[in-house]
């Protein structure tokens, strides 16, 4: 696998070879940046980032003296409405207490029809059915919350 997972823009320029350097130099050199080789045939991107965003500091975000608030501001995270939370808190858990009723209903009713005891297999599916009828009313109560 000699392909590169990122290929380059075919329009862009070949980047600069780095060069020799001579084998004892004269006078020492001020560090320079390295080769910048970007992979877009368009000059205008190709800048560096402070020079395409100049606005963009290092202090930008904390120490900007454009930035007055930080946050989602006051009250953020609190409950506007507890007593609306609090219904629907009860409902919520009144209607998974009667789920939690009808799977062990269900287990008990297929237990008792599988040892042949239908009667009581009958009544079982009717608690069922009236366990069903019981979340369907907790849900009509309030349709203005849904």
């Amino acid at each position: 696998m000699t392909e590169d997972a990122f290929p380059r823009d075919p329009e862009a320029p070949e980047p600069a070879k780095p060069p020799v350097a001579p084998a004892a130099p004269a006078a020492p050199e001020a560090p320079r940046p390295p080769a910048y080789t970007p992979g877009s045939a368009q000059p205008r991107l190709n800048r560096r980032v402070h020079e395409r965003y100049p606005q963009i500091r290092a202090t930008s975000g904390y120490g900007d003296p454009r930035v007055t608030h930080t946050g989602p501001g006051p009250g953020a995270g609190t409950e506007q409405e507890p007593e609306r939370s609090s219904k629907l808190t009860a409902r919520l858990t009144l209607a998974l207490t009667v789920v939690i009723g009808q799977l062990w209903g269900l287990t008990i009713v297929v237990d008792e029809w599988m040892a042949g005891d239908t009667g009581t297999a009958w009544w079982g599916a009717g608690f069922l059915c009236l366990s069903f009828l019981v979340v369907l009313g907790l849900w009509l109560i309030d349709p203005e919350d849904r």
